[in-house]
């Protein structure tokens, strides 16, 4: 291809809009663009340092790895510079012409208009080569694959508006050239000062050298024997590094302040918020690691995703080896971002040989504790910031922990005290298994809880009723991952969880003699009701039985202890997959006037079916057959 044959493609839809969005709002903090562009480079550097262990020669006759910023006045450009993997030219039309990870609909429905939460958008969906038209009136990107011919380089060519131009040129140097052509009101960004500030600000950490043309002072020119009266720096063909170019989890932590943390922190998982805490630490035994973890302050949008990942980087000496190494960190934990250095595993380690390495195994679990620990250490503070800041991390990652009771039975005992819960006798989601353990009734055996599609609907829930009655405290859990986690817990601490909806109510010393004499009574009395509801409702329920735990509702379904609750069964059909069929228990109110109304109703068959369809509606189900309930209480409301 020529230049004159350069081909026009037209942007995906999604980064027009985002582009129109970058060119004329985004200029909360328009330095961040030379961070976003410096982090890419340096993630190009470290692919070519892994693809490099099996294929050395891509590495050509420029094994020293850098990035290079360059500054022309004359020209108003800026250009960042490195001599990593390089693109191929449809990786440029890829890559530079659409957002490639998952959730864009979602990225783009967020698009508000405020600029510092658009900003903090940018970076949450590693889209940040996109930041660079935050300055750039024109972005020409030359890049040449590694171990790709010279002639075979790509020149990618766009305004930030709706297409961008890809030609095929030479390229002599391997990697990547992105030049900005600056706007009028970005000149600024011209003066190497500057630069070196921003550059000293946010890329300091990375492990490569970032470097710019040294620069001398020289004198004007003046006739022999006079005195020089000013003068300016000059640009030299050397090239100097501006940052101190080492990995910053392999120093002392005595020697790293807050703010260094938090700006790796920034780099490392593009977001522009600062982290909630992170744990830096070296391991050593029979296997030894550096492990920098970081639990971030707001949950990435794919996080209850399948596209979701472990946002742990993977270094083997330094080396760069791969992102997302969710080996290291069971996937309950995958929220957590940060690097682990091993001196132990193979520089050629795959993803393959990490599922059978016993270093990755030692490392996972030491991982975890680390953070479990770091946790509890912000759940336990009496510090009020430790304390608003575990409220934040519980708000945002408080759904995803609760995953851990079915994956992490070796630390079951630790998650279960880091969760909150809200409680009939408390909206807040503030309360712990520990804390209610205190406020237990004398003579309670067990903890008692409550699943439902909402927390609405788990406080009117009517298996509730008899404990509100008693003024005994339930834990409302609303959750979607509730119903499935609380499968995997029978006690906490040494006392039962007794889930109120399942088995038939045992209060034990809380039910006094009196209200079991009533219950045996109105069994008896009831028997021939509850015998002709068995009949009529014989298809739908396993069994019918007189209970106490009503007192506002005439009915509420019961599921035996072992089978799937309504909700996990919704749930489980929701995700398409296949339920054995089961049956739950009706149990009737004696006292509520609908249910002594069917002793004497002439409409038996109809008002039986109506509370059963009514039971199912409270526990936030719909009946099997919509329109004959609707016709049903038709027929009643008309008689």
């Amino acid at each position: 291809m020529t230049e004159q044959s350069a081909k026009k493609h037209s942007f995906q839809a999604e980064v027009a809009q985002l582009l129109h969005l970058v060119t004329h709002s985004l200029y909360s903090n328009p330095e961040i663009f030379l961070r976003e562009l410096i982090s890419n480079a340096s993630d190009a550097c470290d692919k070519l340092r892994f693809e490099g262990i099996n294929h050395p020669e891509y590495y050509e006759n420029d094994p020293d790895l850098h990035v290079r910023v360059s500054l022309d006045k004359d020209n108003k450009t800026i250009t960042i510079s490195d001599n990593g993997i390089g693109l191929t030219a449809q990786e440029a039309i890829d890559n530079l012409g659409t957002i490639a990870k998952s959730g864009t609909k979602d990225f783009m429905s967020k698009l508000s208009g405020d600029q510092k939460a658009d900003a903090q958008l940018i970076g949450q969906f590693g889209v940040g080569f996109y930041s660079g038209f935050i300055v750039a009136e024109k972005i020409t990107v030359e890049s040449r694959h590694a171990g790709v011919d010279a002639a075979e380089a790509v020149r990618w060519i766009s305004t930030g508006t709706g297409d961008f131009e890809v030609e095929q040129i030479n390229k002599a140097s391997r990697g990547t050239d992105i030049i900005l052509h600056l706007r009028d009101d970005a000149v600024d960004y011209l003066e190497s000062s500057k630069v070196k500030q921003i550059i000293n600000k946010y890329s300091d950490h990375i492990s490569l050298p970032i470097e710019m043309q040294k620069e001398v002072w020289q004198e004007d020119a003046v006739a022999e024997g006079e005195t020089p009266q000013g003068g300016q720096m000059v640009k030299t063909d050397e090239w100097e590094a501006i940052n101190s170019a080492s990995a910053l989890w392999t120093r002392n932590k005595n020697e790293i302040t807050d703010e260094q943390y938090i700006e790796f922190y920034k780099n490392l998982s593009h977001d522009f918020d600062a982290p909630l805490a992170w744990a830096h630490n070296r391991v050593e035994g029979s296997t030894e690691y550096t492990q920098l973890l970081y639990v971030p302050s707001k949950a990435a949008n794919n996080l209850f995703t399948r596209e979701a990942k472990a946002g742990i980087k993977l270094y083997v000496k330094r080396v760069f080896i791969m992102d997302e190494a969710d080996n290291l960190i069971p996937n309950y934990l995958r929220f957590v971002q940060g690097v682990v250095d091993s001196a132990d595993l193979p520089l050629n380690v795959s993803r393959e040989l990490l599922q059978e390495s016993r270093d990755v195994k030692t490392i996972r679990e030491g991982n975890t504790r680390r953070i479990l620990t770091m946790l509890d250490g912000l759940a336990k503070s009496e510090d009020e910031q430790d304390q608003e800041k575990f409220k934040q991390f519980y708000a945002e990652f408080g759904s995803v922990m609760k995953e851990g009771l079915g994956e992490d039975f070796g630390n079951r005992e630790r998650i279960l005290k880091l969760l909150r819960f809200s409680t009939s006798n408390n909206d807040d989601i503030s309360t712990s298994l520990a804390d209610y353990k205190a406020r237990m009734k004398d003579g309670q055996k067990a903890i008692y809880y409550v699943t439902a599609d909402s927390l609405n609907a788990a406080k009117n829930s009517p298996q509730l009723e008899l404990f509100k009655k008693k003024d005994i405290e339930v834990l409302l859990m609303a959750d979607r991952v509730d119903e499935w986690a609380m499968e995997f817990v029978n006690e906490f601490d040494g006392t039962p969880m007794q889930n109120v909806s399942k088995g038939a109510v045992d209060l034990g010393d809380l039910q006094d003699a009196e209200e079991k004499k009533a219950l045996e009574a109105a069994a008896e009395q009831f028997k021939p009701v509850v015998d002709k509801l068995s009949d009529a409702l014989k298809t739908k329920t396993k069994e019918v039985r007189v209970t106490t735990r009503l007192v506002d509702s005439p009915a509420c379904l019961v599921t035996s202890e072992g089978e799937l609750s309504p909700q996990l069964v919704r749930m489980l059909k929701q995700a398409g997959q296949a339920i054995p069929e089961s049956k739950p228990t009706l149990e009737i109110n004696p006292e509520h006037p609908l249910v002594k109304k069917l002793e004497s109703s002439n409409q038996f068959d109809d008002l039986a079916h109506v509370i059963f369809d009514q039971a199912v509606i409270a526990e936030g189900g719909l009946p099997e057959d919509p329109a004959a309930y609707v016709k049903r209480i038709n027929s009643l409301l008309l008689k």
